[in-house]
């Protein structure tokens, strides 16, 4: 459910760009993540689950999404990085910080903000299988469906993106709009 909204007024929170739309308003992410949760905690109905933030961009979806799963579990974050000090990907993917929560024989939920390209995903899922979970699956906000080379199917997703630049609810342009309660796309 896209919407091509304007804001009303100029949100202060963007220091001053424009928004060209946006794409999912504070009312269908609740939505969304609350339908998620349940879809999660019916699918994981026994187990130690762990929800796997990957930093930056999944936490405030994460911090949401775990409010709504109805069941025990644990909560941890990774970073990688596929950059380095440089602004072109190497292609190589390195994690920055290690979960600190065993990770064998857990049911592993890896929660992502978006899918584009599908590299970092495929590093981090071929990473995480050789620490020998019970199951290991991926959630995410949302999805592009442009990844050719994504060998890992995304079990949960919240909203099927458009090929925008989007920012807002955890994502981000430059370190800024992150704390946007919605989702939009700049002009």
């Amino acid at each position: 459910m896209t919407s091509s909204l304007r804001p009303k007024a100029a949100d202060p929170r963007l220091s001053g760009r424009a928004v060209k739309r946006i794409a999912f308003d504070e009312d269908a992410i609740a939505r969304r993540v609350g339908e998620l949760g349940r879809e999660i905690t019916s699918a994981y109905t026994d187990g130690d689950l762990l929800v796997l933030g990957l930093l930056k961009g999944s936490f405030i979806f994460l911090s949401d999404l775990v409010r709504q799963i109805s069941r025990p579990l644990q909560v941890d974050f990774l970073v990688a990085s596929s950059y380095g000090d440089g602004t072109v990907s190497r292609g190589t993917v390195n994690l920055v910080y290690d979960p600190e929560t065993r990770l064998e024989g857990k049911d592993i939920l890896l929660v992502e903000d978006i899918v584009d390209s599908g590299r970092t995903l495929n590093r981090l899922m071929t990473i995480l299988q050789e620490r020998k979970p019970r199951s290991l699956e991926i959630c995410a906000l949302l999805h592009k469906r442009i990844a050719k080379d994504l060998t890992y199917d995304t079990k949960f997703v919240g909203f099927d993106a458009p090929n925008e630049f989007l920012v807002g609810y955890g994502l981000d342009h430059a370190e800024n709009f992150r704390h946007l309660p919605y989702i939009a796309s700049l002009q």
